[in-house]
């Protein structure tokens, strides 16, 4: 397979990975009313879906990608798709609520494993001054799927029921998987340790760290959400006790000690809190403070989408152009800005200045997201491409879950509290832009790069 043909297979896998778990998150909080209905379950067995879900992708997304860069990304990739789509079809034959959850989380363990494949697939096949764009279209991809998943969701529960929405990601995901065996092209393989000590603690700690997030808004500050934190801090520092004494470490030191690379994976994190918690609070205003359904309120939020799927290949020429530093800080402060904004909304604001907030705060996530991605992915050699796309989508996937649980502590109820919450998310934005200053001046500012040092490239198949 030429270069071009293998650039195109790791872009088409990279945007198909990236949409079916886009979709497949923004479906389900569609079906899961009606699920709990057909299924006679519970409010937690039900919340349970997703957050076995997000346990099991949360804690496995870098020991996932450390096995791409040990057994090639494409294999991976291919594991990890053909899984997602099995899984899928299962949960939408599942007879009761308990097969669903213990499919969700099998579904969670083949999510990981693909996540990060996507990454590592476009840094194996694209020189690292030419990523920004094709990251920038995997972002469409997924700003486009998380538009679509509220919408085609709700209309295939309305006609088809809940079980819909969970074969409506199997045909693209066998596609995708099929593609990336019979693909003729090289398996870039290497011969790095895999460090399962240092998985296992990594895994406890985001275990422990997801699992306490996401039982914050219904618990509040208890004694077990105070033992939860303890336990990530715990395992968090017997963590990094291990990489720093063992040889070959699951974080390579590159990456572990690369002031650009925590920097970027902060503003990700942030960047994805901010975003999220912002949502969470604009969904409790349009619903609980306007009145309006769920579609209208999902209508009222499209700007956002739509910012995300235009401006993601705008943000791959504002990277280019002037940088990493200035577009994260420019992009940040964006954020901080629409946040703030949203925070002066009432009863009163009309859907121009409802939906200019949301256009606002799309416009600048996504510039920040396609930069500190980018900069995340580049920075990484070859070798360690894995690696460093699992903490890239590990960021990604515990901000979400941290902005959300800041949402709840801080605006319980009442549009007063709302305001104040999002003032501090704000603040949050404002540290992110900090972390962006960090950041290489210029696109072609970064380290030497040993491009694939200690990786053998071969013919063969999966």
């Amino acid at each position: 397979m030429n270069p071009t043909s293998h650039q195109r297979l790791a872009l088409t896998a990279g945007i198909t990975g990236a949409a079916l778990v886009a979709l497949d998150g923004t479906v389900l909080t569609v079906a899961q009313p009606s699920l709990q209905r057909d299924l006679d379950a519970s409010f937690v067995q039900v919340q349970w879906t997703s957050t076995g879900y997000l346990i099991a992708v949360a804690s496995l997304l870098v020991f996932a990608g450390r096995l791409g860069d040990r057994y090639g990304h494409r294999r991976i990739f291919a594991l990890g798709v053909l899984g997602f789509a099995v899984t899928s079809a299962a949960i939408g034959l599942a007879p009761g609520v308990g097969w669903v959850i213990g499919l969700r989380v099998g579904q969670g363990v083949f999510g990981a494993l693909l996540q990060p494949a996507t990454l590592g697939m476009l840094r194996a096949a694209y020189p690292s001054d030419r990523l920004g764009m094709p990251i920038a279209l995997r972002t469409s991809a997924i700003g486009a799927a998380a538009a679509l998943g509220p919408l085609l969701g709700g209309a295939l529960v309305a006609h088809f029921g809940w079980r819909s929405v969970f074969f409506l990601s199997v045909v693209p995901a066998l596609g995708a998987g099929v593609l990336a065996l019979v693909a003729r092209a090289p398996a870039v393989t290497s011969d790095v340790h895999l460090d399962l000590p240092g998985a296992g603690l990594l895994g406890v700690t985001l275990v422990c760290l997801v699992h306490t997030l996401v039982g914050l808004p219904e618990t509040g500050w208890t004694a077990a959400t105070a033992l939860g934190l303890l336990c990530t801090a715990a395992a968090g520092v017997a963590f990094v006790r291990h990489e720093r004494r063992t040889a070959e470490p699951l974080v390579p030191p590159d990456v572990f000690r690369s002031t650009t690379v925590t920097s970027a994976l902060g503003v990700l994190l942030t960047v994805s809190a901010v975003l999220c918690g912002a949502l969470f609070l604009g969904t409790y205003y349009l619903q609980e403070v306007l009145g309006l359904d769920p579609l209208r309120s999902s209508l009222h939020a499209l700007p956002l989408a739509a910012a995300m799927v235009i401006g993601a290949p705008v943000s791959a020429v504002l990277l280019r152009r002037y940088g990493p530093r200035r577009t994260t800080v420019a992009g940040m402060a964006l954020v901080a800005l629409a946040t703030l904004l949203m925070s002066r909304l009432d009863e009163t604001s009309g859907s121009v200045a409802i939906g200019g907030c949301f256009l606002l705060l799309g416009a600048g996530f996504v510039p920040v997201m396609v930069t500190a991605t980018a900069v995340v992915v580049r920075e990484a050699s070859v070798r360690s491409a894995g690696v460093s796309g699992g903490l890239q989508q590990t960021a990604m996937n515990v901000g979400p879950t941290l902005g959300v649980a800041v949402a709840t502590t801080l605006a319980p109820a009442g549009v007063f509290a709302r305001g104040t919450a999002l003032a501090v998310l704000a603040a949050v934005a404002a540290l992110g832009a900090l972390l962006g200053t960090r950041l290489p001046v210029s696109a072609g500012d970064r380290r030497p790069d040993p491009e694939g040092l200690g990786a053998r490239s071969t013919g063969s198949h999966p």
